[in-house]
């Protein structure tokens, strides 16, 4: 392929830390004749400035990543460069990080147990300027907004607001609260005003009860 052929193809990131998902899009993406990964990234920290010197078309962004929330890194991503097009590739199949990420700025949420077919679709797809959910996920979105699912009928997890939940992933995954506070760049107070308010959204009476339901609900969603 020559160099004028290279340049023409659409430029895709990749934000996810874990390696082997991220070598198995870059082959994926660059057998596609009209894409190209220009740049990844492991962590939301790396991303931010990896973005800004790669300048990609469409950033390919994991809900769960080891320093931030993907929902958060959207957030900032979308403040700094508002036209690039953002699709969540994420194992999360509950509806409500599809509905956050959406609301956040990413423009698809695809489920990485997808055939790579619909991966490259959903690439093309937002690419166009188009939404694109799963099927899975169209249709509990498309479920809850014409059953009109009112604030009592959500689940507990899905009353923390973006930033709780973030908190409550990170605490899954084993993270203090000091540790929380330097990933998301907040002092270990606001952490612990956060950990208060998700400890009374979900009815738990202590910080350790706190810890185990994180880390219960982690081993949950996380691929066996």
């Amino acid at each position: 392929m020559t160099l004028e052929a290279d340049s023409e193809r659409r430029r895709v990131f990749i934000v996810d830390d874990h390696p082997l998902v991220r070598e198995w899009l870059t082959n994926l993406i660059n057998q596609q004749p009209d894409l190209r990964v220009c740049g990844e990234a492991a962590t939301a920290a790396e991303a931010t400035q990896a973005v800004t010197d790669a300048k990609p078309e469409v950033a390919i962004v994991d809900i769960s990543l080891k320093d931030s929330s993907g929902i958060e890194l959207i957030k900032v991503l979308k403040h700094s460069f508002p036209d690039l097009v953002i699709l969540v590739l994420s194992m999360h199949e509950e509806s409500h990080y599809a509905e956050r990420a959406l609301r956040a700025g990413a423009k698809g949420y695809i489920m990485k147990r997808e055939t790579t077919k619909r991966v490259i679709e959903a690439i093309r797809t937002v690419m166009a300027g188009k939404y694109y959910l799963s099927e899975p996920m169209d249709q509990l979105i498309t479920a809850q907004f014409v059953e009109g699912k009112t604030l009592a009928a959500l689940s507990s997890v899905e009353l923390l607001s973006d930033r709780e939940l973030a908190v409550f992933d990170l605490l899954g995954q084993g993270l203090s609260t000091r540790r929380i506070a330097e990933t998301l760049r907040l002092s270990t107070k606001t952490v612990q005003a956060y950990c208060g308010r998700i400890k009374e959204k979900l009815n738990l009476s202590s910080a350790n009860e706190l810890v185990r339901e994180a880390v219960r609900r982690n081993e949950a969603i996380s691929p066996q």
